[in-house]
């Protein structure tokens, strides 16, 4: 257990505790000289968060809205995307501000049930969050080498090790491997988007929004999941500790530089998250749905038939070689959004390669099960599945994000404008309108 830092301070029911990630905490120096200097200094947090919005979880949901609805789901990921550069942007601002983390923030602010409740739906939707990992993984194996999905999802488990090494390194060697990886995917995508040959005009027009998603129960599950993958609440915890290993000044000049910096970061970050993504429907509703296959919802149905269809040799193999590439990436910040969300909830620190191992473990059953008893279908469906419930578990970090960032008692001068509220609340109650909508959906599915 951690000692407080302090007293509490204004505005908090709770004393500061030490940083999580201790171990990282302002181990980067800034380089304030000139702009760019800064730029490169602060570069880093956001593409490992952007890790997260372009996991194998996403692939399952934009494949199926691709093939199933052509372009025009193309406008939940931009409006998803937009919302996350909104959400990250506070969330760095909440570390940067009050030098806590959103898990730290809700256990000083909140009393001990609330806590404990945040504490296990995150956790609920880190293990939904790992599951996907797992089966990406596994399939981009069972892909790649032929090797059998129960075995795969076993393999995974040992990723744990490569964590561990790169932490030991240094947090700007991870943050090096997480961008290359995602350099390795874009470019994958890029020659998958060039021999697909998109209309152009329906794409530029699927970005525009349209109504009949939202009454389509069809086109509103796979919105929600893309929403759900895009949007990960994990991933706001994990924003709002690792902008902390910048070394900035304290004074509020020094915070100023670091939050404009920081949404920066994250927001050049998340653009190549959102160009993966609708790459991935766009190769999908170019290829599938415009030969008739609608209902391609698998990863391994969209591998067999993109060598086929395209005509290209190689073109499944670059799509499955990016899909393992996008596996580990998330298996690496997935270690570290766990360390800090049962640090910072919990003030509990556990060995990394421990807190790895119960996360993965978590995961392998359902997923190994599924494998075994149901095949690619029933891990199709539960990739899909496992998106919608981290869409339901938004809310849980959106709410208490929006609120302790326009609390001027927390945030001081950095507390949000009023037209920064006014946006932020309006995010979190579509966010809820929309979850509950699914609940309602799914309910009545059911009653039938």
């Amino acid at each position: 257990m951690a000692r407080p830092l302090a007293e509490p301070e204004a505005g908090w029911r709770r004393p500061r505790f030490a940083p999580s990630l201790a171990e990282a905490y302002r181990s980067v120096p800034v380089d304030a000289r000139t702009w760019w200097r800064r730029v490169l200094a602060f570069a880093g947090p956001g593409y490992l968060v952007a890790v997260g919005y372009m996991d194998p979880g996403n692939w399952a949901t934009d494949l199926a809205g691709g093939s199933a609805f052509g372009y025009a789901l193309l406008s939940v990921i931009l409006v998803s995307n937009l919302m996350a550069i909104l959400l990250q942007g506070l969330a760095a601002k909440l570390g940067i501000v009050t030098g806590r983390d959103l898990a730290q923030a809700c256990r000083d602010h909140y009393s001990r049930p609330a806590t404990l409740a945040l504490w296990l739906l995150c956790e609920v939707a880190i293990a939904a969050c790992d599951l996907a990992e797992v089966i990406g993984s596994a399939i981009a194996l069972n892909l790649l080498f032929g090797m059998p999905l129960p075995i795969g999802i076993v393999i995974t488990a040992l990723d744990v090790l490569l964590v561990l090494l790169l932490q030991h390194r240094g947090f700007r060697l991870l943050e090096a491997l997480v961008i290359a990886l995602i350099a390795t995917i874009a470019g994958c995508f890029l020659f998958e988007i060039v021999i697909a040959r998109p209309e152009i005009g329906a794409v530029a027009h699927g970005f525009l929004p349209r109504l009949a998603i939202v009454r389509d129960p069809a086109k509103l599950y796979i919105a929600i999941g893309i929403l759900g993958a895009t949007v990960m609440p994990h991933n706001l915890y994990l924003h709002s500790s690792i902008v902390q290993t910048r070394r900035y000044e304290e004074s509020a000049a020094g915070k100023r530089m670091a939050v404009r910096y920081a949404f920066v970061d994250s927001t050049v970050a998340l653009s190549f998250a959102l160009f993966i993504n609708a790459a991935i429907l766009i190769v999908a509703a170019a290829t599938f749905h415009r030969a008739g296959r609608t209902d391609v919802a698998e990863i391994q149905q969209a591998y067999h038939l993109l060598t086929p269809l395209l005509g290209v040799t190689g073109a499944s193999a670059v799509f499955a070689f990016a899909l393992l590439a996008s596996g580990q990436n998330s298996t690496l910040t997935g270690t570290l959004a766990g360390q800090i969300v049962m640090e910072g909830f919990l003030n509990i620190r556990l060995r990394p390669w421990l807190r790895r191992l119960i996360t993965r473990c978590i995961a392998i059953v359902p997923a190994a099960l599924t494998a075994i008893f149901f095949g690619e279908n029933g891990t199709a469906r539960l990739l899909i599945l496992s998106q919608v419930i981290l869409s339901l578990q938004l809310s849980f970090a959106v709410f208490p994000l929006v609120q302790f960032t326009s609390d001027r008692a927390k945030m001081g001068e950095f507390v949000n404008p009023g037209w920064l509220k006014t946006l932020a609340w309006g995010v979190a109650l579509v966010i809820a309108a929309l979850n509950a909508w699914l609940l309602v959906q799914a309910f009545g599915n059911w009653l039938r």
